[in-house]
């Protein structure tokens, strides 16, 4: 089912079937995360995944940041798409999730690329060292946190490298004036916080629920 309000179901069939196939192990990985029931609803879309490989190459990634794991489908694409040598570290706060990610990270073959750290994200993205090392960095947790999430990554972030951040558009509910729901409104906050950063130049693509990628100048 497509995690996009802007598509149709047979839309978005469409563009999965003329993207890239998914492997096997991704595959599994969203069958057994969709059996959790509406809590699926936090995994990335099977395009969305894609693109991340496909980012996460171009840039030549070898140090990533990835803040909000779940079940691990993003963090495996990242991995996946990681240079030689590559790592990947992984903020969470959910052993629960992050137990089944763990387990499709070792049958991908990318486990031995990824650290992942319980515990706040903000408070862990503290502790990284200061320098701009970071090539590529993904956002998906909590929405009132993406400020402060993205304050401490811009700066880590090397120039030409790479920021993606997910559930920017909010169903469309970002443009409607009389929805005044917190993770909208964190949402709305954040979108305006990025847009006037000077440091990066930045678009809002309409895949999936809106993923804002920014380049750092």
């Amino acid at each position: 089912m497509p995690k996009s309000f802007l598509l149709t179901d047979d839309i978005h069939r469409y563009l999965v079937d003329h993207s890239t196939p998914l492997d096997d192990v991704r595959q599994r990985l969203i069958a057994a995360t969709s059996a959790l029931g509406p809590v699926a609803g936090m995994q990335v879309a099977p395009e969305q995944s894609i693109f991340l490989t496909i980012v996460t190459r171009l840039v030549g990634a070898r140090s990533a940041v990835e803040v909000g794991t779940f079940t691990g489908l993003s963090a495996l694409c990242i991995a996946d798409g990681l240079a030689p040598g590559g790592r990947l570290l992984c903020c969470d706060v959910s052993d629960e999730w992050t137990s089944i990610a763990r387990a499709y990270w070792a049958e991908a073959g990318v486990a031995d690329r990824i650290e992942l750290r319980l515990a706040p994200a903000i408070e862990t993205l503290r502790s990284l060292p200061p320098d701009a090392t970071i090539d590529l960095a993904f956002i998906d947790a909590d929405k009132g946190g993406y400020v402060g999430y993205w304050e401490e990554l811009v700066p880590r972030v090397r120039p030409g490298g790479v920021l993606l951040m997910d559930n920017t558009l909010q169903g469309g509910a970002v443009i409607d004036a009389t929805n005044t729901a917190e993770q909208v409104a964190a949402i709305r906050r954040f979108n305006a916080h990025a847009a006037a950063d000077t440091r990066v130049e930045l678009v809002v693509l309409p895949i999936s629920d809106g993923v804002t990628m920014a380049v750092k100048r």
